[in-house]
């Protein structure tokens, strides 16, 4: 006999129990705000993970878990009498309704339910609209400069370009793609230039320079640098491994190989990607 699906005040009701001081968990007892956010970000990277290996499966236990970090931060909130769950749903509905009035006219899901239509608006009207709209919102609360939100959690990739859509949105921007590349080719030479000088430190903020310049590269093309960087990091892992496994066929240590060898078997590796129709021969070419 299948059970009932349990819905959100379930969870509520589970994260009250765990939080109990007599009649809870007694890790979850002693969390707090600073202690939890190492785990939010760790669940959204996992839920980022599922995606972008099309794990399907695996997503709503994902999404459960980070849906889990929200239900935490409203317990510790309703504990303080801050604020509750329902609350962050009230003001997540209103901004997202505010933001919307190409889809929501009057401001209410009303509109929607009694089948007003919509209004017909370009994808990039609506973001010009949407970054107007919070503009007005950092306004509101009189932020004193365009970078006021943007939050120093990020991981560091995603802030760059976070800052820099903020500058450019109000003009602090190269004039074409171009100047994007000048700038890189400005900031390595700069790099270089500390490394001759032995200034390990200046190089080192120098480096810290050329990529936010490549973050902005990045911006112009419309990338998630972010997303650039873990795409990367998947093709490394996955050359290398075949480097690791190429070379154990062979029966030659990593530690022996030597570079030349293992610049060929990376090779072989990009070759396959490129040609994955290629003979194996690679695998036990000396």
């Amino acid at each position: 006999m299948n059970q009932p699906r349990h819905d959100i005040e379930d969870l509520l009701t589970l994260m009250a129990v765990l939080r109990d001081p007599q009649q809870g968990c007694p890790w979850d007892v002693k969390q707090d705000w600073d202690s939890i956010v190492p785990h939010t970000l760790e669940e959204a990277y996992e839920v980022a993970d599922a995606i972008e290996r099309r794990a399907f499966d695996e997503l709503p236990g994902e999404l459960g878990d980070l849906l889990f970090q929200v239900i935490y931060y409203s317990q510790f909130a309703a504990e303080e009498q801050r604020f509750d769950f329902h609350e962050v749903v009230d003001v997540l509905t209103r901004k997202m309704l505010a933001r919307h009035p190409h889809v929501f006219p009057d401001g209410t899901l009303a509109s929607r339910r009694q089948g007003v239509p919509a209004a017909e608006v370009q994808t990039q009207e609506v973001k010009s609209r949407w970054e107007s709209l919070k503009a007005d919102e950092r306004e509101a609360r009189e932020a004193r400069s365009v970078l006021d939100d943007v939050p120093r959690t990020l991981p560091a990739l995603s802030r760059a370009a976070k800052l820099s859509k903020r500058a450019a949105g109000v003009g602090f921007d190269w004039p074409d793609r171009r100047g994007v590349i000048d700038k890189l080719r400005e900031e390595l030479d700069e790099v270089a230039e500390a490394l001759e000088a032995e200034d390990h430190e200046h190089a080192a903020q120098e480096v810290g320079d050329l990529l936010f310049a490549t973050v902005n590269l990045a911006r112009t093309l419309g990338a998630d640098p972010e997303r650039c960087l873990r795409d990367t990091n998947a093709r490394f892992e996955r050359r290398f491994r075949y480097v690791e496994n190429a070379l154990a066929a062979q029966q030659v240590p990593l530690s022996e190989a030597g570079l030349a060898r293992m610049e060929e078997c990376w090779q072989q590796a990009k070759q396959r990607e490129t040609n994955p129709l290629s003979s194996s021969e690679g695998e036990t070419r000396s």
